[in-house]
């Protein structure tokens, strides 16, 4: 089982984005799960390398959108400092307003299908975007 955790930001988008998947089938198929912060325990304000290394520690991937690039303990700055072969991917949502379009979240939900049924080949790339 996969366990996605969301970010705040997204947690309606995810909602979507799990009722694509369901209604296409894919969770009788791929064994997924999304999960929010506060279902995970964590603080709305724990940074951004907090979580990372929380999903890492747990081999959860990490959805989310807007992570901060500034600062010691942004996302961009601990996935240059903290990034190894093993390490699981970061999904970044590309363009989180499109995922009202039935027609994006199919992407997005495919692409998501895709890393997840070969997440060991994504292992060591720091981020993929969705779609």
């Amino acid at each position: 089982m996969i366990t996605i955790l969301v970010d705040h930001d997204l947690e309606g988008q995810a909602t979507w984005l799990l009722g694509t998947l369901a209604s296409q089938g894919w969770l009788d198929l791929v064994p997924l799960h999304m999960i929010t912060l506060r279902e995970a325990g964590l603080a709305l304000d724990s940074s951004d390398r907090w979580i990372w290394r929380f999903v890492q520690e747990r081999g959860m991937l990490l959805l989310t959108h807007n992570r901060t690039q500034k600062g010691r303990d942004s996302l961009e700055q601990t996935l240059r400092e903290e990034v190894t072969a093993a390490s699981l991917p970061v999904l970044t949502l590309s363009n989180r307003d499109r995922m009202m379009e039935r027609e994006y979240r199919e992407q997005c939900a495919e692409r998501l299908i895709e890393i997840v049924v070969d997440l060991d080949h994504y292992r060591g790339v720091s981020r993929i975007f969705l779609p």
